[in-house]
């Protein structure tokens, strides 16, 4: 299996549809990263010697699949990091849960408070010491062998966001054991996925948009003919390259 599949490239921005489980960056477990595995890319296919300036711009959870936004120059990396502060980057993620939400589609907000020492963050219905406003919007897509498609798009980037507030409101993710789903998956993978990313490049001025491939599994591919997107944007939908 590939750690990943490049869906857009130029001299300042590389995007990548990752695997799940692998790591974006090093931590203490020392695996090897999408990182180094980019680098390794980039000094193959234009030859360059030395190192590869690469560093990305935003972070996914080890086991979520989807696109990763990196900068090939400090210029990108300056700019792209620009977009995301004053969130002029649009980003829409596939959840799989198994209990349908109360409402088909609605807003969630809470105060989230990170615990470091445990990789695990806690929600909270009203602002308390020490927390983060974590705010998103969603909407089901439908439903397909008693799981149910979620279609989240994040205001704020909170770490686990999406994966806390979705089990907020009674619906952990599928194989989501951190976040209260009750058994996981085969491949130690989560059902949530960085689908789509638009954003005006900081340097080009041309829209971007990029669609991620669900993973390569039948319980993936079937949740494919919910997406409204198939049918209006067939030329940006990047399906198993």
């Amino acid at each position: 299996m590939k750690d990943f599949h490049v869906v857009y490239e130029d001299n300042h921005i590389i995007i990548v549809n990752k695997r799940a489980g692998i790591l974006v960056q090093g931590d203490s477990t020392g695996d090897r990263t999408l990182t180094d595995a980019v680098k390794e890319y980039i000094k193959k296919e234009y030859n360059k010697p030395g190192d590869v300036f690469l560093h990305p711009v935003h972070r996914l959870d080890r086991p979520v699949s989807g696109l990763v936004i990196f900068a090939r120059t400090s210029k990108g990396l300056e700019r792209m990091m620009e977009l995301f502060r004053k969130r002029d980057i649009q980003k829409t993620y596939w959840a799989i849960v198994r209990r349908k939400p109360k409402d088909a589609k609605g807003k969630l907000i809470h105060w989230i408070v990170k615990d470091e020492a445990k990789n695990v963050v806690t929600a909270h219905e009203v602002e308390v010491k020490g927390s983060q406003k974590a705010e998103l919007n969603y909407k089901v897509l439908g439903e397909i062998n008693k799981h149910f498609l979620i279609e989240v798009e994040p205001i704020t980037g909170r770490p686990h966001q999406i994966r806390v507030q979705l089990a907020s409101m009674g619906c952990p993710i599928r194989g989501d054991l951190k976040y209260g789903f009750d058994r996981p998956n085969a491949d130690a993978s989560i059902n949530l996925h960085a689908r789509r990313v638009y954003f005006i490049h900081p340097i080009k001025k041309e829209p971007i948009i990029c669609k991620a491939a669900v993973p390569a599994n039948a319980f993936w591919e079937e949740f494919l003919e919910l997406d409204p997107d198939d049918f209006k944007q067939k030329n940006l939908d990047f399906l198993h390259e």
